[in-house]
């Protein structure tokens, strides 16, 4: 039951849940049983793609990524035009164009009686993080729809502008690797706001405050490894590993200042 895991178990099964999503389906259902889930379901339309990995007691809905070789993907990434959003405010037209294709099947499967009961969670890398966070924002907005008990991103570029951001009534923990490139677009000056606690993971891939100088240590050690790092940064298995390695204490607050936590949920 994932309600009682530790943060930082949590972290390693949604980032690994993550990159399951990448996979097809028999393989990923192959790992997903590993995981003690039981039922799993493919959701696929007009490229944009997701997961619902099902126990009796859980239900995760993992959205896909982004995939060089999917022009669909592509596409959705570079629609950075702001839009109304199904709720409140201005959100990334791609991200939601994607959102808009499975959410009549994913909202359809939600509202079933049988799974009413169960603890809900939305997590996703790159894109599939937009994606999942546009998603569970929709979830904890219909009365219909069962309560979202947490959303888990990793490498998530930004999805709307302040106002939408400010009207997401989700518990989201939003995992920022180093230099990760996904994570500073859509830019700031196009209006673009980030949403979530986040949690920085420094060069050396410890919890830690981001700062200019872990950024360019971190570049240049990328550098001399023959790797660009804001492009190495991004790889949902190098988040996984880091998410291995955070403390393992039940309540991320535990180890961070009370000042550091108040930062990061700002969401900048």
């Amino acid at each position: 039951m994932i309600t009682e895991m530790s943060f930082q178990k949590r972290a390693v099964l949604f980032a690994t849940l993550s990159s399951i999503a990448y996979m097809d389906k028999k393989p990923a259902t192959k790992e997903a049983k590993k995981l003690g889930f039981t039922t799993i379901e493919f959701y696929d339309k007009d490229g944009a793609q997701a997961y619902r990995f099902m126990s009796s007691e859980d239900l995760v809905i993992a959205c896909r990524g982004t995939q060089p070789t999917e022009w669909n993907d592509i596409k959705a990434d570079l629609k950075a035009i702001p839009v109304l959003a199904e709720t409140v405010g201005l959100v990334h037209k791609g991200f939601k164009k994607e959102v808009d294709d499975l959410w009549p099947m994913i909202q359809e499967d939600l509202e079933r009686k049988v799974n009413q009961n169960k603890n809900v969670w939305f997590t996703g890398h790159s894109l599939g993080a937009a994606m999942t966070t546009i998603m569970a924002s929709r979830c904890n907005c219909d009365a219909d729809m069962p309560d979202v008990d947490e959303v888990y991103t990793y490498g998530s570029p930004r999805v709307g502008w302040r106002r939408y951001v400010k009207s997401l009534n989700v518990t989201h923990h939003r995992f920022v690797n180093n230099n990760d490139i996904v994570t500073r677009v859509p830019l700031r000056i196009m209006g673009y706001r980030h949403h979530g606690t986040r949690h920085y993971f420094d060069r050396n891939g410890k919890i830690g405050q981001s700062g200019l100088k872990d950024r360019i240590v971190g570049m240049w050690n990328g550098w001399m490894k023959g790797n660009i790092d804001s492009i190495a940064d991004h790889d949902i298995g190098q988040y996984i590993v880091n998410c291995e390695d955070i403390p393992a204490y039940k309540n991320i607050t535990h180890f961070f200042p009370k000042d550091a936590v108040a930062f990061f949920e700002r969401g900048f």
